[in-house]
């Protein structure tokens, strides 16, 4: 198998068998050029501006990611691109390495140890084969017993058609080299509950169901990889922080002030919606996603827009001042990021082509 990655020494002091993912990860979407090609740039002032935010790290190469449609040059510059950035910042790189097929998904782990700076990597359950609990729960072990970095184990089945119940994830949770599941089972359920309960304190159980997450953390979650977090990664950073607080009454107005947003993210096949909201930000050079799927409609962004009180979203369907009525009622997400980061020069150039008016006439702070 051709190698995925670029061939550089691995930073060992960032590759650590102790690590134990928390917070708030981002898994950032691939902004696509207007000729269709990987906007580099872009991807970094993402990265840059998430961290920024309070993420405690990325993922590169996530479902969001669209990583199915990238070529293997396109997948080595995104991972080369977040592994240049969270070596600056000091923040965690998690790099998507799961496959249907163990010895792909061995290979990709394997290639890992040339990434610098990579922390972890984030693998699905095989999807579409079916393979048995058991069989997950072996191909989990024989993955990580060759992986050169702790895997995240990936347990969404309405994707994978396959889940893992408790008994299976407590046995991954004794094993050596896993570090964590993203937990994306559409509830907070009675095997999800098992596990918080019953796991060693190593073993990191991550939201995976963005509209589940507070409720998730408060139960002893020790944070989430959020794809509706490259939108208001500020609020989403401040509502898992104070989950883990256990601080119910500061951080339920802020999940109760996402929720609309996560619902208008995932209307539609993620992460069209996503990028239709960071493109008219100014942040991503096009909404574009890769066939076989299909951009946001106009409804889908518009709902988005409303949502997350973008007035740049929905300056032709919004009512006058209707923003700011809500805005009254409830905390407002905050989606305008850090004010101490700079924007990428191709943000810079979209805000200009799309006539979004940056601060003012955009997103609240």
């Amino acid at each position: 198998m051709a190698r995925v990655y670029p061939s550089r020494p691995v930073d060992s002091g960032n590759v650590s068998a102790s690590f134990r993912p928390s917070g708030v990860i981002v898994p950032l979407v691939t902004p696509f050029a207007a000729d269709g090609s990987v906007d580099l740039g872009s991807l970094r002032s993402l990265a840059e501006r998430a961290i920024a935010a309070g993420a405690t790290g990325i993922v590169a190469l996530a479902t969001t990611g669209e990583p199915t449609s990238l070529d293997d040059a396109e997948r080595a510059a995104v991972v080369a691109t977040c592994a240049d950035v969270c070596a600056q910042q000091a923040a965690a790189l998690v790099v998507g390495a799961g496959t249907n097929d163990t010895r792909t998904t061995i290979a990709r782990h394997e290639a890992l140890a040339d990434v610098p700076g990579v922390t972890a990597s984030l693998a699905v359950v095989p999807y579409y084969v079916r393979p048995s609990e058991a069989a997950i729960v072996r191909h989990f072990q024989v993955v990580a017993e060759r992986s050169p970095v702790p895997l995240i184990a990936y347990n969404i089945p309405y994707r994978t058609g396959r889940g893992l119940g408790a008994a299976a994830l407590l046995e991954l949770a004794a094993t050596e080299n896993v570090a964590g599941v993203k937990q994306a089972v559409g509830a907070v359920d009675a095997d999800t509950l098992l596990v918080l309960a019953g796991a060693r304190e190593r073993f990191a159980l991550l939201g995976g169901d963005d509209a589940f997450l507070f409720p998730l953390v408060l139960m002893g979650a020790a944070g989430a990889i959020a794809a509706s977090a490259n939108v208001c990664t500020g609020s989403f950073c401040e509502m898992i922080a104070r989950g883990v607080r256990g601080d119910v009454e500061g951080g339920r107005p802020l999940a109760e002030a996402l929720l609309p947003l996560v619902q208008a993210l995932f209307a539609e096949p993620s992460p069209a919606v996503i990028k239709a909201v960071l493109h008219a930000l100014g942040r991503i050079p096009t909404p574009d996603v890769r066939m076989p799927l299909a951009p946001a409609s106009e409804a889908a962004r518009a709902r988005a827009g409303r949502a997350a009180g973008a007035r740049s979203l929905t300056r032709a369907a919004r009512p006058a001042r209707s923003w700011h009525r809500a805005a009254r009622r409830r905390p407002r997400p905050r989606c305008g990021g850090s004010r101490s980061t700079p924007a990428g020069s191709s943000g810079r150039r979209a805000r200009r082509s799309t006539g979004t008016p940056g601060r003012r006439g955009g997103w609240p702070p």
